[in-house]
Formats: C-alpha cells, structure tokens, sequence
C-alpha cells in the first residue's frame, strides 16, 4: 500500500530505482487516490493515467499536451485537443514522467482562487470549505492532496506561488527565460512562466 497523501517525488523515483513497486502500481496508487478523493477536491479537468516507468505528473491545463484535451479551464476550448506538445511537456516525457491528468484552473489563468474555472471550483485539501488558491489551484491541490507526486503551474502574478501556500506545498516561479512558454495558453506572454509543484525543495530542485 503506497500512502500517496505523504510520498515525496524523490521517494517515490527511489521506490522505482530500487524496484521496490513498478511504474504501473506507482500510477496506480495515484490513480485509486483521485477515484477516491477527487470528486471532494476537483483537482483534475482530465484524468489521464499513462503508463511509464517514471513518476507520474500533473500538469495544468494550458499546458498543451499532445492527444489529451487543453481547455485552460474554458468552455472556449472545450474539446480541442492538441496535434503537439509544449516544449515543457515534451520534456517531462523525454524524462519519462508518464502524465496523469490535467488540473483544474481560473478560466485562462485569470484569477486567484480556482472558483472561475467553467467546471466549477477546486478545494483545498486541508479544508475544502477553503479555495486552494490560483489560478494554479488544481495542481496544488493535487500535490498537497496526495492526488500526483508533484506538477506543474503556471505563474503570472503569483499564480504558482500563491495556491502553493494556500495549499502548503512548495512553489517557484522561474527566472524569465529559464522555462519555455512555448505551447503555454497565454494570459499575459511577457509575464507567465512555468513552474514546479511539489512537497519539498528537494523534489522541487528536481523537477525544476
């Protein structure tokens, strides 16, 4: 029984170096914990559920990712699924972290709460009478929740860093120019970035 609620990232790829579990019942845990939770939080838009032998990730959805739906959290886009990845998405899978799921978010990143996503709203895990912060809240969520080992979010005026305290996880927000924009739906190109969310510095250095 694998306790995703506290698994680090770095945990979890030593559990997978050690061939203590397989990448197939690391994704599976993850996956029975949004069965079983994710219906409190909506975390996720898309649950996805490749398999791989890396540690599963989230990402959120504007993150263009190839033959899963993008919808940035719009009716807008409701539908559209990409025929290409974002240069960060095809990096995690050069990487072999195989995706999960796309989280929730404020409808095209605009917000700070997670309420303005057209599915309606996520919930912090800690207290789900709570908002879990945005407009990156469904990856935060996810993280803090046990519902993905870390993800990604993006940050235009606080939007990776501020759910992430909501949410007690960690969050950064790249140097300009460190991280490639290229496949993000934009809100504000000069300003976003992409940026980790994990359980620890550590693990967030590593996905970084």
């Amino acid at each position: 029984m694998i306790d995703t609620l506290r698994l680090t990232a770095e945990e979890a790829a030593g559990l997978l170096e050690r061939g203590e579990v397989s990448g197939d019942e690391l994704a599976d845990s993850y996956l029975e914990a949004i069965e079983a939770r994710d219906s409190e939080l909506h975390a996720y838009l898309h649950v996805v559920g490749e398999r791989g032998e890396g540690v599963p990730i989230a990402h959120k959805d504007v993150i263009t990712t190839k033959g899963i739906p993008t919808t940035a959290g719009s009716r807008i886009l409701e539908g559209y699924t990409p025929v290409f990845d974002s240069t960060v998405a095809a990096r995690c899978k050069a990487a072999g972290l195989p995706i999960i799921g796309k989280t929730n978010l404020d409808e095209f990143a605009m917000g700070s709460s997670t309420e303005n996503s057209a599915y309606g709203p996520s919930h912090n895990p800690w207290d789900p009478e709570r908002v879990p912060g945005g407009s990156s809240g469904g990856s935060a969520a996810a993280v803090a929740g046990g519902l993905a080992p870390w993800a990604l979010g993006t940050d235009t005026g606080g939007s990776v860093k501020q759910p992430a305290s909501l949410c007690g996880v960690v969050g950064l927000r790249p140097t300009y120019g460190t991280v490639s924009r290229y496949g993000i739906v934009a809100f504000a190109s000069s300003l976003d970035q992409v940026g980790p969310i994990t359980k620890t510095v550590r693990d967030n250095a590593r996905l970084y």
